[in-house]
């Protein structure tokens, strides 16, 4: 029986290498092809055949709802299994990936269980779940059990079982109550406040600085601590329109933002892994617009 095939596209390679780990720690014979966006997987799928895509929506060059619709249109892929695995978790951006052909949605940040649920899905549907599960040893078939860990998170089982599914607000950050900061977390009136997605939840943070490839961010400490290296997404609302941009990134740092060990706050640098042309315009429209400082200043 031939080993099941997996194409992982996403135009950010530390999500890409996350999704590769995720599966290849629980199912070792599966055969995984990666690529940075809609196109490179399109010219992929011209000349090799594969059982299942975990496509991004947002990339450049070629969107994932425009290889999706693509996919469908051609009679060799149209039954394929295409999931999304995208911050895009609003409504209307679900029925419309429903309507262009997806065979299943994963909302960025997602844990590994989540992830390995949705492959497991699609490949039933398919008739090649018992050949994925078949080429991992007995103690990696307990995946979807309660041992199961978050690889994108590297959190501890009890957490991840416990922890709600993080999803996009679906109607604007300013209908969610503001958060109380501590007075130094936003100094001169502050830079704007936005939503954290973990995997843990979803809580709201107060933007203390903002550069092109970063932002440093204040959130309340929770029961769950956040992980370093761990996968999330920023959302800010801004403007007359309240335009929302989902960025994309991950944990790169995490310290207590008062000087004491039972800190109430935690002060996060939160590095951005997206290089769609789009959101980096729109970071720099709002440091244009004095949301953040351009550059973080120590001590500030």
């Amino acid at each position: 029986m031939s080993k099941v095939s997996v194409l992982v596209v996403d135009d950010a390679s530390f999500i890409r290498d996350l999704v590769k780990k995720c599966l290849r720690n629980y199912f070792p014979g599966i055969k995984i092809e990666d690529a940075v966006n809609g196109k490179k997987a399109q010219s992929i799928l011209m000349r090799e055949t594969f059982d299942l895509v975990l496509c991004d929506w947002e990339m450049p060059e070629m969107s994932g709802l425009e290889l999706l619709t693509w996919c469908r249109g051609q009679a060799h892929l149209k039954a394929m299994p295409f999931v999304m695995v995208t911050s895009r978790g609003d409504k209307e951006n679900v029925v419309q990936a429903i309507q262009a052909g997806v065979s299943g949605y994963v909302s960025k940040p997602f844990t590994n269980e989540q992830l390995l649920n949705k492959v497991k899905q699609a490949l039933h549907k398919i008739g090649r779940l018992d050949a994925l599960i078949a080429s991992a040893p007995t103690k990696m078939n307990s995946a979807f059990g309660n041992d199961s860990l978050s690889a994108l998170t590297g959190g501890k089982p009890e957490a991840v079982k416990s922890a709600p599914v993080a999803v996009a607000p679906s109607k604007g950050l300013l209908n969610n109550p503001p958060v109380q900061a501590p007075a130094a977390a936003s100094p001169a009136g502050g830079r704007g406040q936005g939503q954290l997605r973990l995997s843990s939840g979803t809580q709201q943070c107060v933007i203390k600085a903002l550069s092109i490839k970063e932002a440093l961010l204040v959130v309340r400490r929770g029961e769950v601590l956040p992980q370093v290296l761990e996968s999330a997404v920023l959302d800010l609302e801004q403007g007359d329109n309240a335009e929302v941009a989902r960025l994309n990134g991950y944990l790169h740092a995490i310290v207590a933002f008062e000087p004491r060990p039972d800190s109430d706050w935690l002060q996060l640098t939160f590095r951005f892994i997206d290089q769609d042309a789009q959101k980096l315009d729109y970071i720099s429209r709002l440091i244009a617009r004095g949301t953040a400082q351009k550059h973080f200043v120590p001590g500030a």
